[in-house]
């Protein structure tokens, strides 16, 4: 709640001129709150789906993923089997998998969100050319055995793969930290020439025998 005052005062630029407690009221309880975004982010299912599920508008669950996401960010994310570290930047990411030498997978998923409203400027940035909807592509990070390590990189539905990662500074992580290995798809195919010693993308081949190697190198990535 103080995260949320302390936002809405920065927008108004003044002190508040209704009491403590005005305005709208929650829909759904704290806990509720809670699993709503993890469900999000997990499942990628939409916010009109999940307000299906909770009997709720669309609009109650945003509000909630946009008030709770923040606070799960800022605690970063836990390491598999080694309790009381957790990475919060990707700056931990990389030094970690560098000391511990994880393979890491790299993959982009994306989410159907509402339509922007007409006239905004950048409507058009949210309409994916792969799904045909209205979506925000996310990051997401895992060790070989598709455990989350990190996700963020939140952008536009229209930006590439290869753009989010670039803009977001992944590449440039690769640079810094020479050991660290990756997994990517065909998105990637980018950060896969410039780092060949670094970053795995399915073999580039044409033909039968072609379409046999990048469905086994798939089946080994998704193992």
């Amino acid at each position: 709640m103080a995260r949320c005052e302390s936002g809405r005062h920065g927008r108004r630029e003044v002190d508040r001129r209704r009491k403590a407690g005005a305005g709208p009221k929650y829909e759904l309880v704290f806990i509720d709150r809670l699993l709503v975004t993890p469900g999000h982010l997990r499942t990628g299912l939409t916010h009109k789906a999940l307000g299906v599920l909770y009997k709720v508008g669309s609009s109650t669950i945003g509000r909630a993923i946009r008030e709770v996401h923040p606070l799960s960010a800022d605690r970063g994310f836990a390491v598999p089997d080694r309790p009381g570290i957790r990475l919060r930047t990707l700056e931990d990411l990389f030094a970690d998998a560098a000391a511990e030498d994880v393979t890491m997978r790299i993959d982009g998923k994306e989410t159907q969100v509402r339509r922007p409203r007409a006239g905004r400027p950048g409507r058009r940035a949210f309409v994916s050319g792969k799904r045909r909807q209205n979506t925000v592509k996310i990051t997401t990070i895992s060790d070989g055995r598709g455990r989350t390590l990190w996700s963020g990189a939140q952008r536009p539905g229209r930006m590439q793969d290869q753009t989010s990662v670039r803009t977001e500074g992944i590449a440039e992580q690769f640079h810094q930290h020479p050991g660290v290995r990756a997994e990517v798809d065909d998105g990637y195919r980018g950060l896969a020439s410039e780092s060949l010693d670094q970053v795995s993308a399915p073999p580039k081949t044409e033909g039968h025998q072609g379409s046999e190697r990048r469905a086994g190198h798939r089946a080994v990535r998704l193992a």
